[in-house]
This record gives structure tokens, C-alpha cells and sequence, in this order.
């Protein structure tokens, strides 16, 4: 089993969608802070995709060890968040705090059971902050990943966010893509 928690928009055929937002696609309108849904060791892949940023940083080690719950042993958690320090990078060569201020502080609306409602990013991260955190809620082997090689490669989302937009022959990939096993 594959899952894709707060997948929004996108659909990836063959994977367990899980999101608070209501399109045809989700199979599980539910928070993703908690999988009560899923019993433990019952998935191979969590895919996360520009999601885990929402949660602050006193959330992220409880919400890695739910779905790390839901791993079988030997599974992989795979996450993409946006790079700090691609995005400092554009910063620099650009001056241009417009140029990164989506992806840094995010906003995003989500029509809730409770009616539509605001969401921001609440955390930044590094490759060494996300591998500790990953490493704290007992994922081993942490390591990036390239978009390129994955199930989802022909599903553009986030992970292939690049500066200048879209530019996935020479530009900067602007999304850390990191994966680690249960």
C-alpha cells in the first residue's frame, strides 16, 4: 500500500490519497497529523509532498512517529519540503524576497469540515534539521532523494520546484526531497 497524505489537488494512480480537502481523488478526508485509519506496518510508502511544512516544529516528531506507525518495516517515508538553503541561494543571486516568500511562508486555503479556512507554512528546513528530526523518530538511512527516480516522476508537484520556474534542465531545485526507512 501506498499513501500520499495531503495531496491536495494531485492524484497519483496507484497510491491512498489522505486530505482534509474534498476532491474526487481522496479516499480519506482526514487530518494526516493521525492515521487511526491505517493499522500499524500496514503501508511501503508515504509519500508527503509540500505538507509537512504546515506542522511547526513541535508537531513534526509526533507526526513522523504516527506515520512511521503506519510503515511496515523496511518502508520508506518519502518527504519534499521547500530548501532553505536553495532558497537563501535565490535570495542572494536575485535580492528579491518576492522571489521566495511563497515558498517560505506559503498560504494556502482549505475548505475544512468546518468551512474554508487559511493555511501557512510554520517551519523552514535544511537536509541537517529534517535528517536529525527524521533520526529522533527512529527513521534510518536518511538520505535525498531525485524526483527523477521515483514511482510519481510524471506527476509534476512540488518536489520539482525550480528556480527560474520550471526549469528543470539548468535551473536550482528549489524543494528538498528527502526519503529515510522505517
Amino acid at each position: 500500500m501506498n499513501l500520499h497524505l495531503g495531496c491536495g489537488k494531485r492524484y497519483i494512480p496507484g497510491f491512498i490519497h489522505v486530505d482534509l480537502a474534498d476532491f474526487p481523488h481522496i479516499d480519506h478526508r482526514h487530518e494526516i497529523q493521525t492515521l487511526p485509519m491505517f493499522e500499524d506496518g500496514s503501508a511501503d510508502l508515504i509519500y508527503s509532498c509540500h505538507a509537512f511544512e504546515y506542522f511547526d516544529r513541535f508537531e513534526a516528531l509526533n507526526l513522523l512517529r504516527e506515520w512511521r506507525r503506519v510503515l511496515k518495516t523496511g518502508g520508506t517515508l518519502r518527504l519534499a519540503v521547500p530548501d532553505f538553503e536553495a532558497l537563501i541561494q535565490v535570495y542572494r543571486e536575485t535580492g528579491d524576497l518576492l522571489k521566495i516568500i511563497g515558498p517560505l511562508h506559503g498560504r494556502m486555503e482549505i475548505m475544512s469540515p468546518q468551512g474554508p479556512s487559511w493555511i501557512y507554512h510554520r517551519t523552514v528546513y535544511d537536509f541537517k534539521l529534517l535528517s536529525s528530526i527524521l533520526n529522533e523518530a527512529g527513521f534510518s538511512d536518511v538520505r535525498r532523494y531525485r524526483w527523477q527516480d521515483t514511482l510519481h516522476r510524471e506527476h509534476d508537484d512540488c518536489s520539482q520546484a525550480y528556480f527560474p520556474h520550471m526549469d528543470k534542465e539548468n535551473g536550482l531545485l528549489t524543494s528538498l526531497n528527502i526519503e529515510a526507512t522505517r
